[in-house]
């Protein structure tokens, strides 16, 4: 099967707020080959990525991504890896290339799902697809009272666990301590609580102490991890505060775009958990092998995504056959564009657990008029040649 056309659909709302919420926005890609068609989306900045794709050529070592991808033959699982090492080769100093790469490599991997109408976990070496706890993922709220009303809906949500993340969190302290002391006095003693920093304190004089100032209210309050204190590169602080955190485990990993970045977090940051995002670190191609590489190093995969059902599920399957890794992240409070932009919704049940459809593929596809909603007209144009047009849906 030859690789016919690749399409990037860049859909945003009608206005983008200045907060952490990634589903504002998303970046499709639309893979067609032999009759049928591939569904992936990049987590990345959408405009730059659609450059990424189409640049003119800098130099031997900066070709755009178009250039390697179009016109290859797709068969088996060996034309994935073949792809992706003609990209990181070709595509050296295009510093756009493993995210915009990911939302390909993920289109391919439906599509070959399509082609040999198996889902892509089973095309991925796994027998089965464990049902994964789905933690329900959102923000703080402005004040201590509007997170314990998030945890409140949660829970009567059947949620069994739930992630706290950005909004304002790590800037006052007594704030901070309030915020925790709320969300577990309202999740009671049996729902899970993770804590996500969103590298607050990266810029910090003394990163580390202002970390750590947070942990005794993190252990009073039993929560399960703290994600991303400090940048993904920040090795040292991360094991520095790993010293101090027990139990509370260290988390990370989602800014990694490289396999290699995110293996180094897991022998350098002493993390207990390491996320990775299939939009962004070059596609589930290699998201299986930080997954694969996680057996028997005592770090539990999970994964990150906090936009579609679509990405949801790109991100399930490069460790939907590893039954140990029971946690999943799920987006609790998705976008008018998220929640409408699939044409299946997959929900936890009763005990909280969310399963990947037994479809070919991904088993989830965007919705045309959601794409047709929320799609940004964009042209690029050089020197009066149409690099890039919106497609068609």
């Amino acid at each position: 099967m030859k690789i016919e056309s690749i399409d990037f659909f860049y859909l945003a709302l009608p206005h983008v707020r200045d907060i952490g919420d990634g589903s504002q926005d998303a970046l499709v890609v639309r893979v067609r080959g032999g009759g049928l068609e591939g569904w992936g989306e990049c987590e990345a900045s959408p405009l730059v990525s659609i450059a990424a794709y189409v640049t003119p050529m800098s130099h031997s070592a900066c070709k755009s991504v178009a250039s390697q991808v179009e016109g290859e033959t797709l068969e088996g699982p060996a034309d994935l890896q073949r792809i992706r090492r003609k990209v990181r080769e070709n595509c050296l100093d295009l510093l756009q290339a493993p995210h915009t790469l990911s939302g390909i490599d993920i289109a391919l991997w439906d599509l070959l799902g399509q082609k040999t109408q198996a889902p892509v976990y089973e095309l991925l070496g796994y027998r089965k697809a464990y049902p994964k706890l789905a933690y329900a993922s959102m923000l703080f709220g402005d004040t201590p009272e509007q997170t314990r009303q998030n945890v409140a809906d949660a829970a009567s949500r059947g949620f069994r666990a739930l992630k706290l993340g950005w909004g304002g969190y790590g800037v006052n302290l007594e704030q901070d301590i309030a915020h925790i002391e709320e969300a577990r006095r309202e999740a009671g003693p049996d729902i899970s609580i993770m804590v996500d920093a969103g590298t607050i304190w990266a810029c910090s004089p003394d990163p580390v102490k202002d970390a750590a100032l947070r942990l005794p209210s993190l252990k009073a309050a039993g929560v399960t991890w703290l994600e991303e204190p400090f940048s993904s590169h920040d090795f040292d602080a991360y094991a520095r505060l790993a010293e101090l955190s027990a139990p509370v485990r260290l988390a990370g990993g989602e800014g990694s775009h490289t396999p290699e970045m995110a293996l180094h977090m897991m022998r350098y940051a002493k993390l207990g958990f390491i996320q990775i995002d299939t939009g962004r670190i070059g596609g589930i191609t290699p998201a299986l092998e930080v997954a694969q590489a996680c057996s028997g190093s005592g770090i539990q995969y999970v994964n990150h995504t906090f936009t579609t059902q679509l990405a949801l599920s790109a991100s399930l399957q490069p460790f939907a056959g590893v039954g140990d890794a029971a946690l999943c992240e799920y987006p609790f409070q998705p976008s008018a564009l998220a929640a409408s932009l699939t044409d299946r919704v997959m929900v936890p049940d009763e005990s909280g657990h969310i399963r990947l459809p037994e479809a070919p593929g991904l088993g989830i596809s965007p919705n045309p008029e959601a794409l047709r909603n929320y799609m940004v007209s964009v042209n690029i144009e050089v020197n009066g040649r149409i690099l890039y047009s919106s497609p068609r849906i």
